[in-house]
């Protein structure tokens, strides 16, 4: 290689390393914070008690309904769009073009033309997948659609902060959140490595309206001029399902919704996630894919495994969409088996549900994963409920799950060749902007 052209490459290898050092050294987080709760996930008062600590809205009268995998949760969504009498709210990562593509984008034609107000929310790096003929298609219906974060040469800084949630909210007293875009690969029933595993919950009642707002809070900031729309709540009893079902079905609940934003101020789902290690007192069950912890959490694991907790971590396994991720996912795995932390790994497909349940009582489900990228960089939306029987239903998907999982063990771990655990480093290095 010539001397100039040397110098180049090695110019730009070095401004390349110190922009990443830079990235680095700002995502580090500057407190390690250690919370304990003063009251068990399974007392009476611990919503309310959580909802306090968080500053969120704590609702009555919610009915749940779990949707597992894109066999029950595409025909739930599919068919409240088409029930949908006045207005839909759709927020999402992803909206890729397909089989699912053609079938939202026809539901969502169909309700504009029979003069739904429907407005969509698609973030402009993850939805980068929706063909132009779609876009125009929706346009030219009456649907407004917006791109949030579009990206442009004087705001790159902007490029890694995305909207990662999922939400449909019909007529303001339905909506469904979880882990599911708009694309073919969340088909099926997580059947082989090409069809995922994810969960959505279709939540009718008053927590529906606080869906909502969350979903105005990313529309205002990439439409521009909004008025944005919110209806006095109604009982799941007055709620008639737009796919027949009516609003009783499901699990009964209290609830709350917790949204995460870099320009929110306050990191309200990271603490979400820390006092609900806090207040368990049993049982922990944890479901996620791309799990980075950081010097917080992995405090609280420990805290919680000192006071005798059991705690079960299910995550994806070498079937992934992000293998860097994985790579320094698996990093943190020795430390947390020598803790005596349960790991499985997902075999049969790539793992996307994002669930936490503790002490059987206490249910955490949305898009947000349990890595510093979901609690401190995307927005993200979560709901928390306590529910039994809830947290009985995800926890039955959850014992179904690990039936298809490998439990890793501390002594096979320990014996993986040097390499890997070289790359599972080098990787780790990176977990903070993950």
């Amino acid at each position: 290689m010539h001397l100039p052209r040397f110098r180049n490459v090695l110019a730009v290898a070095i401004a390349a390393f110190a922009v990443v050092a830079v990235l680095l050294l700002v995502a580090q987080d500057q407190v390690t914070l250690k919370l304990r709760s003063a009251v068990g996930a399974a007392e009476p008062g611990h919503a309310a008690y959580v909802a306090g600590l968080l500053g969120t809205q704590l609702t009555d009268g919610n009915r749940f309904t779990v949707l597992t995998n894109g066999d029950q949760i595409f025909p739930a969504m599919q068919a409240a769009i088409r029930g949908a009498a006045r207005r839909i709210s759709f927020e999402t990562y992803i909206y890729e073009s397909g089989e699912m593509g053609d079938a939202f984008t026809r539901a969502l034609e169909d309700a504009a033309r029979r003069g739904v107000h429907v407005n969509l929310v698609i973030d402009a790096v993850g939805g980068s997948g929706i063909d132009s003929a779609h876009v125009q298609r929706l346009e030219q219906a009456g649907c407004r659609i917006v791109r949030f974060n579009a990206l442009r040469w004087y705001s790159l800084e902007e490029v890694n902060y995305r909207t990662h949630r999922k939400m449909l909210v019909v007529d303001g007293q339905m909506a469904f959140i979880g882990g599911a875009g708009v694309g073919d690969h969340w088909m099926g029933d997580a059947q082989d490595p090409d069809h995922w595993r994810d969960t959505m919950v279709r939540i009718v009642g008053p927590a529906a309206g606080l869906v909502e707002g969350g979903f105005y809070e990313n529309f205002t900031e990439a439409a521009g001029e909004v008025a944005p729309e919110l209806d006095q709540p109604e009982t799941p009893a007055a709620v008639q399902g737009a796919d027949g079902t009516e609003g009783r079905a499901g699990s009964e609940g209290t609830a709350f919704i917790v949204r995460s934003s870099p320009s929110g101020g306050a990191n309200d789902m990271k603490r979400l996630y820390l006092l609900a290690l806090a207040a368990a007192r049993r049982t922990v069950d944890i479901t996620t894919p791309y799990f980075v912890p950081d010097e917080s959490s992995l405090w609280s694991f420990e805290d919680a495994i000192r006071r005798g907790v059991r705690l079960r971590l299910l995550v994806e396994g070498d079937t992934t969409d992000a293998l860097p991720v994985k790579h320094a996912s698996r990093r943190y795995y020795e430390r947390l088996l020598e803790l005596g932390v349960h790991i499985y790994e997902y075999q049969p497909t790539m793992m996307h549900a994002k669930t936490l349940v503790v002490d059987g009582a206490w249910s955490i489900f949305g898009s947000a994963n349990f890595d510093n990228r979901s609690l401190e960089l995307n927005d993200e939306l979560n709901m928390a409920v306590a529910s039994g029987e809830l947290a009985s239903r995800l926890l039955a998907d959850f014992d179904r799950d690990l039936r298809s999982s490998s439990r890793l063990l501390l002594e096979d771990w320990r014996a993986r060749p040097l390499y890997v655990k070289v790359r599972e480093r080098f990787w780790g290095l990176f977990g903070e902007i993950f």
